[in-house]
């Protein structure tokens, strides 16, 4: 009987990324993936279904982190504002800087692969709807709650991606900040220019 190992699916997803950068994604088994650590092909199958999902360990933490911090945004603050909050809240708690090199050779291996994209768009589009139930739940109108929450994850999503970027320093909640600003302008240009300009 094989020994149950504490933090398998953490060792097992830290393996399958290492070889999937260096032999690609589909050439790598998930027998080669579990031996690499020491396990066998069928404690790999008691955490993952399949190799795509070596790469989404964990993300209905990311999403129930999105959703109580949806929750416990500030009473009377306006859908955009609530968003804000959630990004802010998530940011420093997922995405530190030990996880940066991570984070970056996992988008590299996900950019290879039709499958992996379409899955991590899947994944997107879940936190958007986790987020738009929260902000249902606080008496937001369904469209608006759809709305704020898309805006908020294309932004999460971009800002992610700049994140990892070679060479990119700031923590992922200053550029979230970044291109919340840039958001804002695009929707009230006028805001931003100086007066008597047209």
């Amino acid at each position: 009987m094989v020994r149950w190992e504490p933090g398998a699916p953490e060792r097992l997803q830290k393996a399958a990324l290492e070889l999937f950068a260096t032999r690609g994604f589909e050439q790598t088994t998930a027998t080669e993936i579990a031996q690499s650590v020491g396990l066998t092909e069928r404690t790999f199958f008691r955490h993952f279904s399949d190799k795509r999902e070596v790469f989404f360990h964990g993300q209905e933490r990311l999403v129930d982190a999105f959703v109580e911090a949806v929750a416990a945004a500030p009473a009377g603050a306006d859908p955009m504002e609530v968003v804000v909050f959630a990004l802010q809240s998530t940011a420093p708690v997922f995405f530190s800087e030990e996880r940066r090199p991570f984070s970056r050779m996992r988008q590299s291996v996900i950019e290879k692969n039709p499958a992996l994209q379409e899955r991590e768009h899947h994944k997107l589009g879940t936190l958007a709807e986790a987020m738009a139930g929260a902000l249902r739940a606080r008496g937001v109108d369904e469209l608006t709650a759809a709305l704020a929450a898309r805006s908020g994850i294309t932004v999460f999503g971009l800002a992610f991606l700049q994140w990892i970027d070679e060479g990119e320093s700031r923590s992922l909640a200053e550029i979230e900040d970044e291109m919340l600003a840039r958001l804002r302008l695009l929707i009230s240009p006028a805001a931003s220019r100086p007066a008597g300009r047209a």
